[in-house]
Parts: structure tokens; C-alpha cells; sequence
């Protein structure tokens, strides 16, 4: 059946970013558009299509990873539950043996492809940062948090979340057995109390 004209078949975006994030692991930001297209199946006009460049394939797969992480801040819940929501979010991706190369991969491609390295961090964590200051600035505007700086106060919150877990993740050291919803809990009630109304 032939494709309608401005029609977008998803899989195959899903196919090239599938691709990109396996070829990322393996070879870093060695890997070419052309080496994305043949393993995604794809020709390279339709990766660059949808891709025009292996930072915007980056930071699309980062921007996933910050969706799944924000994914409480759009729930709608009071703030203790959101906030315990995110963190447990954040525990769960970060604090992962899986996540550990991944983090590697990107601070060993930092240095040679920079562009690449600030594109995920601009999708991802970036992202992640952004959408929590503004959620607390709304949580100030209604009056049920007191957050006069909402930059400052979400890098306070993800890293009283982490501690050093990103980098015991980072170094490939075993994190302390910790139940995440119970931390995640903890963070978010020192949080609001420091930031009560």
C-alpha cells in the first residue's frame, strides 16, 4: 500500500532510534548516520528525514528517558506524592546496572563529539531539571510551596534523591540494598518540609 504523502511511519522512527542506542553502546560517537540507516533497515534519506543529525537521534532518546522521569509532575497529585514519584523515577533509572555503561559510553564520547554529549544532557537530564523547576514554580504560585528559586531547588531535590548513587552507578560499584519508594518518600518530606509554606 503506498504511503500517503506527509504520512510518517512511526516504526521505522522507532526502528532508527532502536538502532541508534545499540550502535551508541557499542561504538560511541564513532558510529555514522549511514551505519544507523543499515542497521535501523532504513534508507539514509529517511533517517535524515526524521534524524538530520546523531545529536538530534541523542537527544530524542534522552528526551524518552526525562518523559518517563517527569512522568509524576504531569499527575496532578499533591505535592509529597508527585514529588516521591519523581524520585522513585529517578532512583529507579539511575540506580541501575544497566544505566552504569550508558553513563560510561556518554563520558567517554564527551571529549571527541561534545555536541553529542550536550545534546543528551539537554534532552535528558536537562530536560528533567527544566520540567521540575517549573512544577515547583507552580507549586509556589499556588501557595503550596514556598520556592523562591526553583532552579536551585530542583538540583537540591534529584541530588538529596541520588546521594552518590549515580556514581557508585557510574563506577560500576554495588549500590547499598535500599528500598527505593521508601528513600523516594524520605527525599520528598525533607524536601517539603524545607520548603514549607
Amino acid at each position: 500500500m503506498p504511503r500517503i504523502a506527509g504520512q510518517i511511519d512511526p516504526r521505522k522512527s522507532e526502528a532508527i532510534l532502536a538502532s541508534a542506542a545499540v550502535l551508541f553502546a557499542e561504538r560511541g560517537g564513532a558510529v555514522t548516520m549511514e551505519e544507523i540507516a543499515r542497521h535501523a533497515g532504513v534508507s539514509k534519506q529517511t533517517l535524515y528525514n526524521r534524524f538530520p543529525s546523531k545529536s538530534e537521534i541523542a537527544r530524542a532518546l534522552a528526551s524518552r528517558r526525562s518523559d518517563a522521569i517527569t512522568a509524576p509532575l504531569r499527575s496532578g497529585g499533591d505535592p509529597e506524592t508527585v514529588l516521591t514519584g519523581f524520585a522513585k523515577a529517578v532512583l529507579d533509572k539511575i540506580c541501575s546496572p544497566a544505566k552504569g555503561e550508558s553513563m560510561r559510553g556518554v563520558a567517554l564520547l564527551a571529549p571527541a563529539a561534545p555536541d553529542l554529549a550536550q545534546a543528551i544532557y539537554d534532552g535528558g537530564p536537562g530536560e528533567s531539571l527544566r520540567r521540575l523547576s517549573a512544577w515547583l514554580a507552580e507549586q509556589d504560585r499556588l501557595g503550596l510551596l514556598s520556592v523562591p528559586d526553583p532552579d536551585i531547588a530542583a538540583e537540591m531535590f534529584t541530588g538529596m534523591t541520588l546521594g552518590h548513587g549515580h556514581l557508585r552507578t557510574f563506577l560500576g560499584i554495588a549500590h547499598p540494598q535500599r528500598d527505593h519508594q521508601a528513600r523516594a518518600r524520605e527525599a520528598a518530606r525533607r524536601f517539603i518540609r524545607a520548603f514549607a509554606v
